[in-house]
């Protein structure tokens, strides 16, 4: 019997999706490793602000927090920028190569031209203010090549898994090429040269990500990607009101918010240094444990990453969403339980207890990747709702506002973990490895490592209640989208004639 070939998301939704080849979008999804680069050197930036341009400590946070929220506001104006401009050769392309050609001047003037030169912490706070400009435009750009690349379902979470491949392994491998391969050769310092070689290095690799990104949007960057479809043909022009429009009757956009800020905030506290000390420093005694498993957890991370994209290609990104946060919240309730029931000290001492703790944990953080990639493609599908709602396409303008409250969620991430932290007695001084295990470490640890992410999810299932853009809702939208479109080049034809 011959062989019946599955039907292509096309044929069996009835819409005419637009679909990317495979590398396309594993070429497109470079910006993000590009961007992941620039994330490393900034993770550097403490030490280049002491060593080279003599600023303290307690006041280079203070920079870098203060720039962050400025951020906040550069991030919106772009995008309403981004929004409105058409280029007949490649919106897109423009924005990504502009941002990374201004974020990495300005890296390069902080890194290598004005280091060690006496210019001071005037001349450091606008560079950096520049690097955020180029950030904000690379980042806003780069985030919107995923739904314009493509709108089937069941190829959009295929954008994810790439960015999130390239989100683990480059931090990784250039993590190791600054600490392993350039820092020794400075004596294992962080001094001025060495900053500088890691700079200029990573700048030149990150230029690599950046060209090959843009050969992968190359085909679809077209100004007929970036149409609006009003209800009759004309001029359309994006301003403020269309994002307070987005934040105010876009009811699927409201909950992904939601969804995502309240995941995020306990990602960040989770995150924290101090809270990895007490977790796997305090509690299970071995503060390197907390590195090793995050190395571990990269292979079946990407695993569970390829089986979420697959999983939202077929239930859509609400069902996937709801599942694998109920899985990965059931993980976790079982995980802090374990934690509380079994003296967490005798855990590595014992070898079924230690393979327990890796499988849960592991499980886990496989739960939460798929949860990830369904994120990626529920913004996405509001992306296009926004299209069919209010006849205007906003990818750059839904990505920064999601962005602002990330940012806002990150900012606030580590003063609620340090101030978490104070209520528990460390106050003047910050948890050690070699502190002794109390019952309020333990709660408070359990509270931030397991309670909050438990009341992130708790947060997300409550907003998917009413989150509208299922499976076949979005098949709606599509087919609506199209006919509109439709609808508009009979009028152009019928204007021409």
């Amino acid at each position: 019997m011959a062989r019946i070939p599955k039907q292509t998301a096309s044929e069996a939704d009835g819409v005419a999706y637009r679909r990317a080849r495979t590398w396309e979008i594993a070429f497109s999804q470079m910006n993000n490793g590009s961007a992941m680069i620039f994330y490393v050197l900034v993770g550097l930036m403490s030490y280049l602000q002491n060593a080279g341009y003599g600023i303290a400590v307690a006041v280079a946070g203070l920079i870098l927090t203060v720039t962050r929220v400025l951020d906040g506001v550069i991030d919106p104006l772009l995008a309403l920028l981004i929004d409105r401009v058409t280029l007949p050769f490649g919106k897109l392309r423009f924005f990504m190569l502009t941002g990374w050609l201004i974020r990495s001047l300005a890296i390069l003037l902080l890194f290598v031209w004005g280091a060690d030169t006496g210019l001071g912490v005037v001349f450091f706070v606008a560079i950096y203010i520049v690097y955020v400009i180029g950030s904000s435009m690379n980042d806003i750009a780069g985030g919107m090549t995923g739904p314009v690349l493509t709108n089937d379902p069941r190829q959009r979470p295929t954008v994810q898994v790439w960015s999130t491949v390239y989100a683990y392994l480059v931090p990784a491998i250039f993590t190791i090429i600054s600490t392993v391969v350039i820092l020794p050769r400075y004596g294992n310092e962080f001094t001025v040269p060495m900053l500088r070689e890691t700079a200029i290095m990573y700048v030149a690799a990150s230029l690599v990500f950046q060209i090959l990104a843009c050969i992968g949007v190359w085909r679809i960057d077209k100004p007929e990607n970036f149409e609006h479809v009003p209800v009759t043909r004309g001029n359309v022009h994006v301003s403020a009101r269309d994002m307070w429009s987005l934040l105010t009757k876009n009811g699927p956009f409201q909950r992904f918010l939601i969804s995502g800020a309240s995941d995020k905030l306990a990602q960040v506290v989770k995150s924290q240094a101090v809270i990895g000390t007490m977790m796997f420093g305090i509690l299970l005694g071995n503060i390197g444990l907390g590195t090793t498993l995050s190395l571990i957890a990269i292979l079946p991370g990407i695993l569970f990453a390829i089986f979420g994209a697959r999983y939202t290609g077929r239930r859509g990104s609400k069902a996937a969403t709801v599942t694998w946060t109920t899985i990965a919240l059931g993980f976790a309730v079982v995980l802090m339980v374990f934690c509380l029931v079994i003296d967490p000290r005798s855990i590595l001492g014992s070898v079924p207890l230690t393979v327990a703790f890796f499988v849960l944990y592991l499980l886990l953080n496989g739960a939460s990747m798929v949860v990830t990639v369904a994120s990626g493609a529920m913004r996405a599908d509001v992306i296009d709702y926004e299209l069919d709602r209010s006849g205007k396409y906003l990818p750059a303008t839904v990505i920064a506002t999601y962005n602002i409250v990330d940012q806002v969620i990150s900012s606030l991430g580590s003063t609620l973990a340090l101030g978490a932290v104070s209520l528990i007695g460390f106050v003047t001084v910050m948890p050690q490895p070699t502190d002794a295990l109390t019952t309020p470490i333990l709660w408070m640890t359990m509270l931030l490592f397991f309670g909050l992410p438990i009341l992130g999810w708790i947060c997300t299932l409550i907003a998917m209640v009413g989150y509208k853009l299922d499976r076949t809702e979005m098949i709606a939208v599509q087919k609506r989208v199209a006919v509109r479109k439709a609808q508009l080049q009979e009028q152009e034809a019928a204007a021409l004639t």
